[in-house]
């Protein structure tokens, strides 16, 4: 049986499971299976590997996608992306990918008009690091909001003003908040001050429509969330494993 999984910690909230036993059912995939591996640390994925030898391929979620990279033999990283969200194994080395960049990238780019010409990324973690790296792709500015001003962040979210909201016509929610169960969770920004030439993408999917969007939505702003973009990164990361 080839093992595939996904790694992180907490994974009460996996969208992976559910999609890839999905999929392997529908397309009648005998042969595969995908299982949920919480660790309690990154130290703990050497022994994961040497208890389960079957294990082919593993998706990376929070708080791993940067700590994970100390342990890979080799890395297949956009340059200048420090974060990695797919593994696979081939022999004995384990190669790093990054299929949020893939997934994020098809997802936006329809929705782009003419006046989104800067982002607010709200948040720094892994998923932000593959965000950052479309939008530079695609020629859109950006400033990062995280609660402390450190790292690749320059703005604390008690800095966002009105001239701020009105100068990103872009708003993305790389945070796990509003995430299920805590749906009445919101990054705290001026909600106020957005309008319908606003563009709100959240990277959580479930709920369908989290308090962040439904703020945006109310304002008039374009919305999405990220079931898309998870369908997609998971589709590249199948391509990855049987290249």
């Amino acid at each position: 049986m080839r093992l595939f999984g996904l790694i992180g910690n907490p994974l009460t909230h996996s969208f992976s499971k559910k999609y890839f036993t999905e999929k392997f059912e529908k397309e009648e995939i005998t042969e595969c299976q995908y299982e949920l591996f919480p660790l309690k640390t990154i130290d703990e994925l050497p022994s994961l590997f040497r208890t389960h030898p079957n294990l082919e391929g593993l998706n990376v979620t929070v708080p791993y996608k940067k700590q994970v990279l100390k342990f890979l033999d080799e890395v297949h990283l956009p340059e200048g992306l420090e974060a990695c969200n797919c593994i696979n194994q081939t022999g004995s080395k384990l190669v790093g990918y990054n299929t949020d960049v893939t997934g994020f990238e098809v997802s936006i780019k329809s929705l782009l008009k003419s006046h989104h010409k800067k982002a607010l990324v709200l948040g720094q973690g892994g998923a932000a690091a593959a965000i950052v790296f479309v939008l530079k792709k695609l020629g859109i500015g950006f400033t990062i909001v995280s609660r402390t001003v450190h790292g690749v962040s320059t703005l604390t979210y008690k800095k966002v003003t009105e001239d701020v909201i009105s100068k990103h016509s872009i708003i993305i929610n790389a945070t796990p908040l509003g995430m299920h169960p805590a749906e009445e969770s919101c990054p705290d920004i001026p909600y106020q001050f957005v309008s319908d030439k606003h563009l709100f993408y959240d990277l959580v999917y479930n709920p369908a429509k989290t308090l962040f969007l439904k703020k945006g939505e109310e304002r008039g702003a374009a919305i999405k969330n990220g079931e898309e973009m998870l369908k997609l990164q998971a589709e590249e990361s199948w391509r990855i494993w049987n290249n």
